[in-house]
């Protein structure tokens, strides 16, 4: 069975400018390593070449907020991501052309 390994793009402010120099985030499957990210996005964007991958696992912080009814306590979701760079003369990813 196949699994969805690109989960969603990582666009931040700081990812906006880096995405000129051919730097790309992505949110990805935990057990993913980084050949099948770099199978899934050559299979996703056919005139992309990536030349390097580099994974992170970004753990969840624990978040309080107050109430009137008291203290609710929670986390957010852990999750793994991706920055892949891209071959020089390789053709650049548009996260916004179906917009």
């Amino acid at each position: 069975m196949k699994r969805d390994i690109l989960i969603r793009p990582f666009v931040t402010e700081k990812m906006s400018q880096q995405m000129e120099a051919g730097h790309y985030a992505f949110v990805v499957d935990r057990n993913a390593n980084k050949v099948e990210i770099r199978k899934a996005i050559e299979q996703r964007y056919p005139d992309v070449q990536v030349k390097e991958v580099r994974t992170i696992v970004v753990r969840g912080k624990r978040k309080r907020q107050m109430t009137r009814r008291g203290v609710l306590e929670g986390r957010r979701a852990s999750y793994k991501k991706a920055v892949v760079t891209l071959k020089e003369g390789s053709e650049q990813i548009d996260f916004f052309e179906n917009i």
